[in-house]
């Protein structure tokens, strides 16, 4: 196989692996709270990382000056970004959860145009929009009476909290590899999830069986595995080719969650999902 076909291979394992992870996370919510959750997820991901820098022989060693830049992007990248994730899939559905998250790439570029004056073409504008007015009419028909607003809330602030991260942690990325920079964000992020994880104490129970293997799937194979698929689909297809197995993600959580969980939206929102990904594509794909 060669290696533009094993890119394209590991992009569509990634679209695969994390669209996945928004079932993996709502069935896991069940047995423990979101931070909890978090927590262990990351446990488990700073457990596999230094192993993975040793296979990679990737130093993992950093300057003082930028452990500062490091706690900031493990706090906003793994803290916050989870704490707003897996409390807004605990009160919503996983395919509306999914759908919000899909954004990201709309948010982040809009973003660039506002605070640092990036120029964007036309068709960045008219994506945006479209998929904005996908958003909203997933916000304004719930899929079911237990989708709560705070939910939708806790979605955005997870998108924002994400943007912020990328911005925040832009410089440092290009002074090390990138499995030094996730172990570190990581390690800062998990030590930020515990005392959250400790406040919901009152709510731990015995983990069963299928929630220490969702633990393991999100930390070995979405944290570790996935990370390392989407560096190698980057490195060889760019960031613009790369962005369009992103955009699958969303697709994947939808129908999975439709077979798995029995999700079901309603023709609005199936309305807003089109316009949405649509939106996306058309704002964050090639030319």
């Amino acid at each position: 196989m060669d290696a533009q076909r094993r890119a394209l291979l590991y992009g569509l394992l990634v679209a695969i692996l994390w669209g996945l992870s928004f079932l993996s996370i709502k069935v896991t919510l069940a047995v423990l709270p979101p931070m909890t959750l978090a927590a262990a997820r990351f446990i488990v991901a700073c457990a596999v990382l230094p192993i993975a820098a040793f296979l990679a022989k990737e130093d993992l060693r950093i300057a003082i000056r930028d452990v500062p830049v490091l706690i900031l992007g493990g706090v906003l990248g793994v803290t916050l970004y989870f704490y707003f994730e897996n409390n807004g899939i605990l009160l919503l559905s996983a395919s509306e959860a999914s759908l919000i998250i899909a954004t990201i790439p709309v948010v982040s570029v809009i973003s660039e145009r506002i605070f640092l004056g990036t120029r964007l073409p036309a068709r960045v504008y008219t994506g945006s929009l479209l998929s904005f007015g996908g958003v909203a009419l997933i916000v304004l028909r719930p899929a079911s009476a237990s989708s709560s607003p705070l939910g939708y809330f806790y979605m955005i602030g997870a998108v924002a909290v994400w943007v912020a991260y990328t911005f925040a942690t832009r410089k440092v990325s290009l002074r090390y590899g990138r499995l030094n920079v996730t172990f570190w964000q990581s390690f800062f992020g998990l030590i930020g999830c515990i005392p959250f994880a400790l406040l919901e104490s009152s709510a731990w129970q015995k983990p069963n069986t299928w929630a220490i293997i969702n633990v393991l799937y999100l930390g070995l194979i979405c944290s570790a595995a996935g990370y390392w698929l989407y560096m190698a689909t980057l490195d060889s297809l760019g960031v613009g080719k790369a962005s369009v197995f992103v955009n699958l993600i969303p697709v994947v959580a939808v129908i999975a969650a439709f077979f798995l969980l029995g999700d079901r939206l309603g023709t609005g929102q199936w309305i807003g999902a089109a316009l949405a990904l649509v939106g996306v594509y058309v704002a964050t794909a090639p030319r």
